[in-house]
């Protein structure tokens, strides 16, 4: 016990402060900190890092009373008992500890050593295999256990489960034969021994998933049944499962802006057919506000409120509180009280900004002078699409990104120690940052040995013009510009400024006719996520399957990032020299942007039809849309090239209806359509 508890205190330190990331240890005997005693604790941080000059002999104090304990052990002069370790456990402790340390190499035996100890196979579930899940939950709530290590212990749970499934399944069977029932008219889903039930889907139209497969996870943890009915799901489906399952809650998820208005929708329908559900509301591009002004105003009251969930951590504490006969009326309230005054905000907000009329605000142009700074050489590559030469996972390591992989798993350093490798440092997180970050290094590993994932792509150079009432960007069939091949719709900044800057159109960085401009744009992709998720999925690996899909959303950006960094060198050559190291890559120390529809340079999604016929994205590199103009698969990355070393991000911000009307009529769309697309940008409602 001494020496496996100086061990946890050196390793410790060793690994949150010193950088340590390799070691030979059994990990059989291994302690984690918060598994040492606390006055032995100290005496090991007194030991470990010299901090008092009795620390030998207080740690010597503590031996001594140690091989006391072992000598009173001995029985005339029999042996000293043999120190345990986990696994001498009794069965109950055993399991407990597989499940918070995510340790699924026993678990059959274990399972089954506890179901020979028990009436039914049920009771191990309702009993040592909640009771260990009950420990995960009180750990992550106090900030003790990280979301990695939670989606392990579900990991093991479900392989516990999955092994008394066949048990249970023939006890069913034989009491309904011994009671003359014909087994086969047995309601086998039962769940009444949940803790409630919580329907979980992505929106009509969206692919995407990892935040929503995080909350189910969670939650499933928790003792809630979780019937997660997948991606694009559509209104009518969400209502027709909800009331099916006759769930409690009913979760939305959505990453891309349309998603947005199909959760109005959603929230209207529910009112609509008299549902009674509470909806949350989750995902990157939803928010607080969002929640409280556009779609809880048509659902939420004090039985069925609308609340946003900001990440996994609290999600579990929304449900218990929205379940809880003794919490509900006052948590509704609060919620009720916070989203009125949100919404008084907002619509101050509004009542007191100031917009510049379009008229103005395209007066207010960036004034390029292409003369004095001229548009990038003639593309080195043949104009038009390309599809993308193919390029091996191990190609774009280098280009990886990592502090948006350790956000989705929600584990966030503190000041100084934020952001990749800092992380690594964070007293409170760094430990299971490391682990995670080693765990993914061995499944990219594993799928480049493997090639169970694949990056594909298309990108094309056109010869492009600004039009002539200065908003588009007009695309030629080639550099004789007399042919046009398609047009890139933009929008410009309208709200006032407090300094005198430029209201900004991505048609600025455009030169206009007369000179000899390009703009670039792709698509790329990485490919098989969705089956190797499938396979852990039905192998009750969530902890994988997560992994799978964080990692491959990673691969595809650095592929777009190393995809740009070509472009400019190579295929488009703009930047020959170009020499920068990662970080400056990732800090946009380039010449020239690449933004993504959707994002705020160009918020409008529809504009992905005009790229996605231009470089012929579904046939050349298999990536389609979705109803919601979502790329699938979900790890898909798609932008325009601007080269010119005045282009610059920005936010169009609200816009007017005056705006909207002329953009609409350019795009030849309704005014009606666009607004539903431009939504969340909208200065009025």
């Amino acid at each position: 016990k001494i020496r496996e508890s100086i061990h946890a205190i050196f390793l410790h330190h060793a690994i949150m402060e010193s950088g340590m990331d390799m070691g030979i240890v059994n990990a059989k005997e291994l302690l984690a900190i918060d598994e040492v005693e606390p006055k032995l604790r100290q005496a090991c941080e007194d030991l470990v890092m010299n901090l008092k000059p009795e620390a030998t002999e207080n740690m010597l104090s503590e031996t001594q009373k140690e091989r006391k304990r072992l000598d009173d052990l001995k029985k005339g002069g029999g042996a000293v008992q043999k120190e345990k370790s986990w696994r001498d456990m009794p069965i109950q402790e055993r399991l407990t500890h597989s499940l918070v340390n995510g340790i699924s190499q026993y678990i059959d035996k274990d399972v089954e050593e506890c179901r020979q100890a028990v009436n039914k196979p049920l009771e191990v579930i309702e009993g040592p295999l909640m009771d260990g899940m009950n420990v995960v939950g009180d750990l992550f709530g106090s900030g003790k256990m990280f979301l990695p290590q939670v989606i392990k212990s579900a990991r093991v749970m479900k392989k516990a489960v999955a092994y008394l499934l066949p048990f249970m399944e023939e006890e069913k069977r034989l009491a309904s034969i011994a009671k003359g029932i014909d087994p086969d008219s047995i309601n086998d889903d039962d769940d009444s021994q949940y803790a409630g039930k919580v329907l979980m889907a992505t929106v009509k139209g969206d692919v995407h998933d990892i935040g929503k497969n995080i909350v189910a996870v969670v939650l499933g943890c928790n003792n809630f049944k979780v019937y997660d009915i997948g991606v694009m799901v559509t209104c009518d489906v969400i209502i027709e499962k909800a009331l099916e399952y006759n769930v409690d809650v009913v979760g939305l998820s959505g990453l891309i802006t349309p998603s947005l208005d199909e959760m109005v929708d959603v929230a209207k329908q529910f009112k609509k057919q008299g549902l009674k559900q509470p909806i949350l509301i989750g995902g990157a591009t939803t928010s607080k506000t969002h929640t409280a002004v556009k779609i809880a105003p048509n659902f939420f009251d004090e039985e069925h409120p609308v609340i946003h969930v900001l990440d996994a951590s609290r999600a579990v504490t929304v449900v218990q509180s929205l379940l809880s006969s003794e919490q509900k009326e006052e948590y509704v309230e609060d919620i009720a009280e916070e989203y009125e005054e949100i919404r008084e905000d907002y619509y101050a907000g509004l009542d007191d900004r100031n917009f510049l009329s379009f008229e103005q605000a395209k007066e207010n142009k960036k004034h390029i002078n292409f003369d004095e700074i001229p548009v990038a050489p003639h593309p080195r590559i043949e104009l038009g699409s390309h599809k993308c030469e193919p390029c091996p996972l191990e190609d774009v390591l280098d280009y990886i990104d990592w502090n948006p992989f350790f956000q989705t798993w929600e584990l966030r350093g503190k000041y100084p120690n934020r952001g990749y490798p800092k992380i690594f440092n964070d007293e409170r997180v760094g430990v299971e940052a490391k682990k995670l970050f080693d765990d993914a290094q061995d499944m990219l590993k594993r799928i480049m040995k493997e090639k169970t994932l694949w990056l594909d792509g298309v990108t094309g150079i056109f010869a492009a013009n600004r039009s002539p009432c200065g908003e588009d960007v007009i695309v030629y069939e080639d550099n004789s510009r007399t042919k046009r091949k398609g047009v890139l719709c933009m929008l410009r900044q309208q709200a006032e400024k407090e300094h005198d800057g430029p209201h900004l159109s991505q048609a600025d960085f455009i030169a206009p006719e007369g000179h000899e401009d390009f703009i670039g744009m792709f698509a790329v992709a990485c490919h098989g996520c969705a089956e190797l998720a499938g396979k852990y999925e039905k192998e009750n690996d969530d902890y994988n399957k997560i992994l799978v899909q964080s990692l491959a959303d990673r691969l595809v950006e650095a592929y777009a990032e190393k995809l740009h960094r070509d472009i400019r060198v190579d295929l488009w050559g703009y930047a020959q020299d170009e020499k920068l190291e990662k970080e400056d890559l990732l800090k946009i120390k380039y010449d020239g942007i690449r933004p993504a529809p959707g994002y705020p340079s160009q918020p409008d999604h529809t504009e992905k039809f005009t790229y996605w016929d231009l470089l012929d994205a579904e046939n050349v590199a298999n990536i389609k849309l979705s109803e919601h103009l979502s790329m699938i698969p979900a790890s898909s990355v798609s932008a325009l090239v601007f080269a010119h070393k005045e282009s610059e991000y920005f936010a169009v911000g609200p816009i007017t209806k005056e705006q909207v009307e002329d953009y609409a009529r350019r795009k030849g769309k309704t005014v009606e359509e666009m607004e539903r697309w431009l939504g969340p940008i909208l200065s009025y409602h």
